[in-house]
């Protein structure tokens, strides 16, 4: 006598974690992937034994056509008028893209966009919709009355229903949806808590097919985490087809806006942009921001240009070199990272034979609230410590580029005439850079370029400069 087999499994308790989507064999109270709390539910899943079964074909709805007969012009992008945030989505918003912009609560995500939707029901000739499932209407009107947003064809709702989004859509056939967040709308019938991976992703796909089917530009706002990563799924930023991080320092006016993903232009852009009482505005020319204007030249300081993205900027470097202490000094950075300062200090006491470090507390930063993290502000940083310990002050029209090793060498960085170029136009007639960089072809007209093989030439070619 035999028995049959069943098809399918019997349905067996699963456990998934509702905030990052990792499945554990049992229950946890916390999760072991994200350390979240209480974020581990119970799902039913059923197992299939024919998983592997044949998928028939069918009959496409669009037959596969010659890439040469197919129009590009349904995919040509439409400026906001927000000149910052065109240049990093490559020349304006797609009809039927979707873009996600995640930043930390409180950086003015809210604001840039209700510019970006004003902007577009002025000149796009499209309505644009703002959902918003954080503030009432109230609330946005008046954060749109104090920002001059304020027009006939910027439409608003409160919203935290999936279904209510689609029903606005199909009254107002806006041009742009800006949705903020995406973290807090609910999908009816999908399992989880707003803002769970389960809800986020089922929201995210319907948004994307109906953006897609009807040539609705959309941004979605997200949330991030501690370690300023976009909240939710990673599968999230594989949906989109853009992904941009907008940052900033609370204590600072400066916004950047970041590009991270982008299908339809450079993926390295970099927008500026200040903020201020009465809102946001597009820094086409941020280097003023982040240099300091003196009478007369000061000991501890040295200009050096970063690469944002493609934007060179020109970036004071300051530093303090403090009293001797006992025990282990403090080395403080704002702005700098603090294991590269280390770095060049030893690099200076040991090299150099000039500076005694070793008690002595030091303190770098910055100036206007910009962060520097690639390895071509050594040079600039190490300028500043000598100055700032041997009290000499750096020409006021002197920049100096380049990355130093344990060695006491300076090596090559990248796209050095563009930053040289930056720094003509600024007005500094001196530049020190690793060599190599062939100064007969990257130098500007007006720039005297010195080449300079160590930390210790480099020393001596900035006194030349100073006393000069």
């Amino acid at each position: 006598m035999t028995t049959s087999r069943s098809t399918t499994k019997a349905a067996r308790p699963a456990y998934v974690c509702d905030a990052c989507g990792h499945q554990p064999p049992k229950w946890l109270g916390r999760c072991p992937e994200c350390s979240e709390w209480g974020s581990v539910i119970e799902s039913t899943v059923t197992s299939p034994l024919g998983a592997g079964r044949v998928v028939s074909s069918r009959m496409p709805a669009e037959p596969a056509r010659p890439i040469a007969t197919i129009s590009a012009a349904p995919a040509k992008a439409v400026p906001t008028n927000v000149s910052e945030l065109d240049r990093v989505l490559g020349g304006g918003l797609v009809p039927g893209a979707v873009v996600l912009l995640a930043g930390e609560p409180g950086v003015g995500k809210s604001t840039l966009l209700l510019d970006v939707a004003q902007q577009w029901a002025a000149g796009a000739g499209t309505p644009s919709l703002v959902v918003s499932g954080e503030e009432s209407v109230s609330q946005v009107r008046l954060r749109a009355e104090r920002l001059g947003a304020l027009h006939d064809h910027l439409y608003l709702a409160a919203e935290s229903d999936l279904g209510a989004v689609l029903g606005h859509l199909d009254a107002v056939k806006p041009g742009l949806l800006i949705l903020d967040s995406v973290q807090t709308i609910s999908a009816p019938g999908t399992e989880g808590v707003p803002g769970g991976v389960t809800q986020v992703r089922a929201v995210t796909s319907a948004l994307v097919g109906v953006a897609k089917e009807r040539g609705i530009a959309t941004v979605l706002v997200g949330h991030v985490t501690k370690d300023g990563q976009v909240a939710g799924p990673r599968v999230l930023e594989h949906l989109v087809d853009v992904v941009l991080h907008f940052e900033g320092d609370k204590h600072s006016s400066l916004r950047l806006v970041r590009g991270v993903k982008n299908r339809y232009g450079a993926a390295d852009e970099v927008g500026c942009f200040e903020m201020h009482e009465g809102g946001i505005t597009s820094l086409a020319d941020p280097s003023g921001l982040f240099l300091t204007r003196y009478q007369e030249p000061v000991p501890g300081t040295c200009v050096t240009v970063a690469m944002e993205g493609r934007r060179a900027l020109v970036t004071e470097v300051q530093a303090l070199i403090g009293a001797e202490v006992q025990g282990s000094p403090r080395r403080t950075v704002s702005g700098l990272d603090s294991a590269r300062l280390a770095m060049v200090l030893a690099v200076l006491e040991r090299r150099t034979k000039q500076l005694k470090l070793y008690n002595r507390e030091v303190f770098a930063a910055t100036v206007g609230g910009i962060r520097l993290t690639e390895p071509s502000a050594d040079l600039a940083m190490a300028l500043a410590v000598a100055s700032g310990g041997l009290d000499l002050a750096m020409a006021p029209h002197l920049v100096a580029i380049g990355e130093v090793g344990l060695t006491g060498e300076i090596r090559r960085v990248g796209a050095v005439g563009r930053r040289l170029a930056e720094a003509a136009r600024l007005g500094f007639k001196e530049a020190l850079v690793p060599p190599g960089c062939d100064p007969e072809g990257t130098a500007p007209k007006g720039m005297r370029v010195t080449e300079v093989s160590d930390l210790r030439g480099a020393l001596q070619a900035a006194a030349r400069a100073s006393a000069g």
